[in-house]
């Protein structure tokens, strides 16, 4: 089984559905026009560029590209990380990038290696489309833990600071707020497992299904892809947190007044 192709004629009927978002935003008197076709042609351009790079990169299947490839995800995810959060990306890039890094790559290459286990592991198709399953919501997650963490400290710094003339230590005096950052992190991915399969079929599964593939099969790679998600977007976001105080206070353990670009 096939799954069906959309030809061009058809991609044009497809894009005239925008005009319904669109119509309804301008009744209710919000002009996004400029946006929305922004968006719209941004994703088309840059989702086409990639399904160009992919076929190559998947005819050649070459490790060292693969990686590359894989290390721009990462970099891309780091500065977006950071500027979504509302974070100054001088002091915050480094950490960042480690976090991710660190919790993309280590439950990619454990589904690849250890539960998938195809001829080679670096194989493009396997690698390349799971790492970037799992970047694209730890990316997620990672904004909500560093928005929230020092959002909260900006917002109850006298409370902060109390705690250190109380004799807190750094940690903690931060410690409550690092706790609620990541578990605001958390509670999407933790809703989004707890509903699956009842209010929605996830986007990988429903892909394979339309790709031809056993609903079984389809089920199998979905749990596993979700518990990869799970896995590092808690351990990246506990980790960048954690890396970034460094960069974050100054030697009398107060907030830098220049990490934050709001502020």
């Amino acid at each position: 089984m096939t799954t069906l192709d959309i030809a061009l004629p058809k991609m044009a009927v497809l894009y005239g559905l925008c005009f319904v978002p669109w119509l309804l935003l301008w009744l209710i008197g919000l002009r996004l026009s400029r946006d929305i076709a922004v968006s719209i042609l941004r994703m088309s351009v840059q989702l086409a560029l990639v399904g160009f790079y992919l076929k190559t990169l998947f005819s050649l299947n070459d490790p060292w590209l693969n990686g590359l490839w894989i290390l721009v995800m990462l970099t891309v995810a780091d500065l977006s990380i950071l500027q979504r959060a509302g974070l100054k990306v001088r002091y915050f890039v480094l950490p960042t990038f480690a976090a991710i890094a660190l919790g993309t790559l280590f439950a990619t290459f454990y589904l690849v290696v250890l539960v998938i286990q195809p001829t080679h592991y670096y194989d493009a198709r396997y690698i390349v489309p799971l790492a970037g399953m799992i970047l694209g919501n730890c990316l997620q997650g990672n904004v909500i833990a560093l928005e929230r963490f020092y959002s909260a400290l900006h917002k109850n710094e006298n409370e902060y600071l109390t705690f250190l003339l109380l004799g807190a230590t750094r940690w903690e005096a931060v410690r409550p707020y690092y706790r609620t950052a990541i578990k605001a992190a958390l509670s999407p991915t933790i809703a989004s497992m707890s509903t699956m399969g009842l209010v929605s079929l996830p986007g990988m599964m429903t892909g394979q299904i339309l790709g031809g593939s056993e609903p079984w099969l389809a089920v199998k790679y979905q749990i596993a892809i979700m518990v990869c998600i799970f896995t590092s977007t808690t351990l990246a976001c506990v980790v960048n947190l954690k890396l970034s105080l460094r960069a974050a206070f100054n030697d009398y353990d107060v907030l830098k007044d220049e990490v934050i670009k709001t502020r």
